[in-house]
């Protein structure tokens, strides 16, 4: 029987091969996608599946508290290093505790503007019980000393290649930065798992306390106040419950809180924990230690696949109904021969699966073409996304392809396998008739369109939204400016020798790029005594900067090359943090003092500037302040004159002279600024626009395929209406209006819902487009351009036809 119905279902699919290219090809479209996603999220979920223990590994999390108790809603992956030690010593129910430290080398993400091109390596400074928690087999050195001394490192297969000649690179010396020399006692394996803490050296963390002593590190970063510094991982004990353990952790917690209760900070925190296979895919949290996809992400690109997909099975069910008429006394025939309806039910579906299997081979070839298209993505490849398939993603692909045909044909051969014989043969006609009146068909066109509406002003929107960001005026000044990575340079020496040059107009100093995604904050009091105090986001600068960047003081003074470490003392604030600190004027703020509510550090006002988006333009402009400490410097700001060739000559120039032994680290400065804006509303402008592309060829086609069979159903209709005297253009008018009305309807529906949807998101924005009527007109005309043009293509082709060609038969 089953041999049977793939034969009726292929010779079905040989006799109508236009409405069979359809449904194929429509869903071999949004299948490549699914496909796509499905090997995204399968190769996510592959991350620390081959730790044996990951069932009682887990992350400490350290959640934020307002003052209340009530969660800020901001979690953070890393939490105070001293809790892997309390853990150990002071409850029970841990195994292992490993700590990792951030700041060996680079770090992970390889589009981070402040990596030191001259460190040879990235990677954490960890516990020596990490080889033995995460599992990471040595294929060179000894496990159980290889992270025990001060200034010995662990390196990765591919890192000992890229760094060493030989073979056995055991005993050799890395030197990386200021951090000192690292001797290397252990070669990791080469393997293909895969973890979601991304490195290519493990330095001991028994070094930490050489680097502290020498003031390289900050003694404070391993206290307890600093919960930003480094990640803690427990290894629970076999059948301890990770609920046991949250108290404990919270008890530790509490007791800090309540022995710093007369302190001057007042930060609250609670921790949790969180298994090690549930961190990707998962929530969206703060200091991710290496690549991981948020949950939303997966849902984001589910629900585009799902509604491309729901689409093209829109078309099968459309196009399947449509053709009801010719299949109905197939399906009369094959009742008065005896077959029940659970065999006609069974055709149908079976129809659905094979042109299901059908489109998934042709998706496999479409995927080809998208795959690089992924893989490109600025995010994807910053969260080194690997599309790679195997045969249990293989499977999954054959699952879902059949999943995909039963949805596809499920309502058609209810639908059909219902039709009763004797109505069948009695009034063909006058049955159909009564359920084409249903408008079934026409309201998933309906559907089709409106969606396709939908996703093509979204990408003008999103098109509008990264222009904005791309042109908008920060409030300072970006043109013809480079910045300098000072990798270890000497900042003074470097500003005299560009100083020398006459293309360079003026070099200032900062410890990051304004509006790039990095910000510095403290909270800060009006006075000691303050229950409350302010956040104020802060960049290190020097005496340049203002000018540099053409940032106008409005009351004050500007810090003083002359006053040397009394500037550490001094501060300037904007706008924003006069009204935060309550000063009634920038004048009356000029003068007084606010205090560091961690250190009680005492800052004097010296200055207020005019407010400027020191953020990136998603969030408003809130207080910031200018502080001044040569040690935080990390790049130059050069403006320069002429060419932008010349100065960069100039600047190469006087890098060589400074320091001949270090590699120069450049970048544009507008760029710098910019390249946040188009690597996140880029890549989605790209994504939707993709998105859209395919819905609107999708409803094309299934709009083709209905105007195709309508066409061909009144062809005797419209020879005779010829014959009668009818002109192409009332013909035209005629076959096309029933279609016109259902895309002004989508345009009605469309348009309110792209509004209340892209509302959602543009809302979370300080400075948004909207949706204008110029994006609407832009969007309604191309909607009514294809949708024009694919109508066009068949009622033009039928009205114009020679009625004797129609009707010599009759």
């Amino acid at each position: 029987m089953i041999k049977n119905y793939i034969q009726v279902a292929m010779r079905n699919l040989k006799r109508h091969k236009f409405f069979s290219f359809i449904n194929i090809f429509g869903l071999a479209i949004s299948m490549s996608v699914c496909l796509g996603i499905i090997m995204l999220v399968a190769d996510q979920l592959t991350y620390d599946r081959y730790n044996t223990k990951r069932d009682r590994v887990y992350r400490v999390i350290t959640r934020n508290l307002n003052p209340d108790g009530s969660s800020s809603g901001n979690d953070y992956s890393t939490s105070p290093q001293p809790v892997a030690q309390a853990m150990l010593e002071e409850y029970t129910g841990v195994a292992k505790a490993v700590r990792i430290r951030r700041g060996f080398g680079n770090n992970w993400l390889e589009l981070d503007p402040g990596r030191d091109i001259n460190i040879p390596i990235s990677g954490f400074f960890v516990d020596q019980d990490a080889l033995d928690v995460f599992e990471y087999e040595l294929e060179l050195g000894d496990p159980k000393t290889a992270l025990k001394d001060p200034y010995s490192v662990v390196i990765t297969s591919k890192a000992a290649k890229k760094l060493f000649s030989n073979n056995n690179p055991v005993g050799e010396v890395i030197k990386v930065g200021k951090l000192g020399e690292y001797k290397v006692t252990g070669v990791l394996k080469e393997t293909e798992h895969k973890s979601h803490i991304v490195f290519e050296g493990l330095a001991s963390y028994s070094t930490i306390k050489s680097l502290e002593a020498d003031s390289t590190f900050d003694r404070n970063d391993s206290g307890w106040d600093n919960f930003t510094a480094g990640w803690v991982y427990l290894l629970l004990e076999e059948g301890q419950s990770p609920t046991e353990i949250e108290r404990h952790l919270n008890d530790f917690a509490k007791k800090q809180q309540v022995d710093k209760a007369e302190s001057k900070d007042e930060r609250k925190i609670e921790f949790y924990l969180q298994n090690l296979s549930s961190i990707t895919p998962g929530g969206f949290i703060n200091n991710p230690i290496g690549p991981f996809m948020p949950r939303i992400f997966v849902y984001f690109f589910g629900g585009l696949a799902l509604i491309v997909m729901v689409t093209s099975c829109f078309n099968y069910t459309n196009l399947s109904i449509a053709r009801a008429l010719t299949r109905a006394k197939e399906i009369g025939i094959r009742k008065v021969n005896g077959a029940y309806r659970y065999q006609i039910f069974s055709q149908f579906i079976s129809e659905a699966v094979i042109m299901s299997l059908f489109a998934l081979g042709l998706s496999l070839l479409f995927l080809l073409a998208v795959k690089p298209f992924m893989l490109n993505l600025r995010f994807a490849q910053a969260l080194r996304w690997d599309l790679e398939g195997n045969i249990y993603v293989y499977s999954v692909f054959v699952v879902f392809s059949i999943c995909v045909g039963l949805l596809a044909g499920f309502f058609p051969a209810v639908i059909l396998s219902k039709f009763q014989p004797v109505k069948v043969f009695k009034n063909i006609g006058g049955s159909l008739k009564l359920f084409s009146r249903m408008g079934l068909r026409k309201s998933l066109l309906v559907v089709q369109f409106t969606l396709s509406l939908i996703f093509i002003l979204s990408v003008l929107l999103l098109y509008n939204q990264l222009q904005l960001f791309v042109k908008a005026d920060h409030g300072f000044d970006m043109a013809n400016k480079i910045n300098v990575q000072l990798n270890r340079s000497s900042y003074g020496a470097l500003k005299t020798q560009l100083g020398s040059y006459g293309t360079i107009q003026s070099i200032a100093a900062a410890s990051h790029v304004p509006a790039t995604g990095v910000t510095y904050g403290d909270n800060f009091k009006k006075q000691l005594s303050d229950k409350e105090s302010s956040m104020v986001d802060y960049f290190v600068v020097d005496e340049g900067y203002l000018e540099n960047m053409g940032i106008p003081l409005l009351a004050g003074k500007n810090f003083d090359a002359q006053a040397g470490d009394k500037n550490k003392s001094w501060i300037i604030i904007n706008e924003e943090a006069v009204k935060s600190f309550q000063f009634a004027t920038p004048h009356d703020a000029i003068g007084e003092f606010i205090y560091n509510a961690f250190d009680s550090s005492k800052f004097e006002i010296i200055g207020v500037i005019k407010d400027y988006n020191h953020q990136m333009m998603m969030s408003k402009v809130e207080a910031m302040a200018l502080r001044y400490n040569p040690e935080q410097f990390n790049i130059l700001q050069v403006k320069y004159t002429g060419s932008r060739e010349d100065a960069v000559k100039n600047i190469e120039a006087a890098w060589a002279k400074v320091n001949p032994t270090l590699k120069l680290d450049y970048r544009d400065f507008e760029e710098e600024v910019r390249s946040f804006y188009k690597t996140v509303f880029a890549d989605f402008v790209n994504i939707i626009g993709v998105i859209a592309f395919m819905a609107i060829v999708i409803s094309c086609l299934g709009l083709l395929g209905m105007a195709t069979y309508t066409t061909e159903t009144r062809l005797k209709e419209i020879s005779i209406r010829k014959v009668l005297g009818s002109s192409n253009r009332s013909l035209v008018l005629l076959l096309s209006k029933s279609f016109i009305l259902l895309i002004v309807i989508a345009i009605v529906l469309a348009v309110p819902a792209a509004w209340f949807i892209n509302n959602l998101w543009l809302q979370l924005i300080a400075y948004r487009t909207e949706l204008s009527i110029g994006v609407i007109g832009s969007g309604v005309l191309i909607l009514i351009a294809l949708g024009g043009l694919t109508i066009g293509s068949q009622t033009i082709r039928a009205a114009w036809a020679n009625p004797v060609d129609n009707l010599k038969n009759d």
